[in-house]
């Protein structure tokens, strides 16, 4: 289900109680971790993060009226989704993740190509989300999008 709240607060108050705390924990996550230049706000009624036009006019090449996108998260109605695209597109992300996960939650890994599912709401683990957050600027999102869009 796709929220049509415009900002991160309106879509966070929208949630079930038992969702709110979970949500809120993971954006603080995001924005104390978030390196400089991404911006946050409403993305495919997520709370997403993109390359904003001022540092990558051309924009999303699906639809470039848009900003790069980057990450984003929400609550599903039976777990939490976190996406994140620089694991689909950088290997080695997504390596790194995979084996640094079991020593930060004792429940299985349940992933997509970039969605990570947290089923156990009470088992997200932040530290490790926050590390993931960091890994990536701007500027390496950009490159990594470009020498893979010139691939197709």
């Amino acid at each position: 289900m796709t929220s049509k709240a415009t900002s991160p607060e309106e879509y966070i108050s929208e949630l079930p109680e038992d969702r709110k705390s979970a949500i809120i924990k993971l954006r603080k996550t995001v924005l104390t971790n978030l390196p400089e230049g991404f911006q946050e706000g409403m993305s495919y009624g997520m709370i997403g993060y993109v390359v904003p036009k001022s540092l990558y006019p051309a924009g999303y090449h699906c639809t470039p009226q848009l900003p790069l996108p980057f990450m984003s998260f929400t609550s599903q109605k039976n777990f939490i989704a976190f996406y994140h695209m620089g694991m689909y597109a950088k290997k080695e992300l997504l390596d790194w993740f995979v084996t640094e996960y079991p020593k930060h939650c004792k429940y299985k890994l349940d992933m997509g190509k970039s969605c990570i599912r947290f089923k156990k709401i009470d088992a997200i683990p932040y530290e490790l989300m926050g590390e993931l957050v960091s890994k990536m600027t701007p500027k390496k999102w950009i490159d990594i999008y470009e020498t893979n869009l010139k691939r197709f």
